[in-house]
């Protein structure tokens, strides 16, 4: 198991010392990604009603997205949507790691806490939001291009030229995803907790990924296997897969980064 560091330990932060452009990242076993699963699940059962309200929610939101696209430009733009969406869930997932803080703290879990800090938190987060979401706005073009490209009949197309925009497709998603990932496994959880800036955050997640390549990738493709189950049930189970992943995802920043030079935010 990787080394654990105890955060209320730490002495509190001298203001006048300047902090560090990265905050340290543990070493992780392969087994990590069990442990966040296992810890998520019981973040779950611990606060069923408000997690799986925020899982409905998050359902909701993606039925929406979905049928606008379906109604503008069929079911190819559909498709591009539905796949997007993973670009913008750690955003989606703030009040779940939010619930896992205050779980963490022994507060009563409130879904509208993490909006409470007015010293830069929300700001930071509203910037990472933003650049999320101009990457999945971004993404919906570049899937429109390709099917302008290889697929002028749409799905009455040719089947080499169906073959060819899945096949790019899938390459150029994986590489906005792998973007997504690396810039957000980490990061949204230490600007909700931490007075920190979101460059600081973003470059200790990349790190953090980065130095962890095989526990990473377990955790990448558990998160999309994760995606898979739930379009294969019609997003029905992103209620309840949504929130477990959206907690894990909390407890897989307090394992692997060492964020006690900042000080605690509220």
């Amino acid at each position: 198991m990787s080394e654990q560091i105890d955060d209320d330990s730490k002495n509190p932060v001298d203001d006048a010392k300047p902090l560090p452009l990265i905050a340290p990242c543990r070493k992780l076993d392969i087994e990590a990604p069990k442990r966040w699963l296992r810890l998520g699940l019981a973040d779950l059962k611990h606060t069923r009603k408000k997690s799986l309200v925020y899982g409905l929610v998050a359902l909701l939101m993606c039925y929406v997205a979905g049928y606008v696209g379906f109604v503008i430009s069929g079911p190819l733009a559909l498709l591009t949507i539905l796949s997007g969406l993973t670009l913008i869930g750690p955003v989606m997932a703030i009040g779940l790691y939010s619930i896992s803080c205050q779980l963490k703290t022994g507060r009563e879990p409130l879904l509208t806490y993490c909006l409470r800090d007015k010293t830069g938190g929300v700001g930071n987060l509203a910037l990472f939001s933003c650049v999320l979401i101009i990457l999945f706005l971004f993404w919906i073009h570049v899937g429109h291009l390709l099917q302008i490209i290889f697929l002028a009949s749409g799905f009455d197309s040719e089947p080499m030229e169906l073959i060819f925009f899945f096949g790019i497709g899938t390459v150029v998603g994986g590489v906005f995803a792998i973007i997504t990932f690396c810039i957000s496994a980490y990061s949204l959880p230490m600007i909700m907790e931490r007075k920190t800036d979101l460059l600081t955050a973003v470059v200790t997640s990349i790190n953090a990924v980065l130095r962890n390549r095989k526990v990473s990738f377990i955790w990448a493709a558990t998160i999309m296997g994760g995606v898979l189950i739930s379009v294969i049930t019609g997003l029905l189970a992103l209620v309840v897969i949504f929130p477990v992943l959206g907690h894990a995802t909390w407890h897989a920043y307090q394992e692997t980064v060492d964020a006690s030079a900042w000080p605690l935010r509220n």
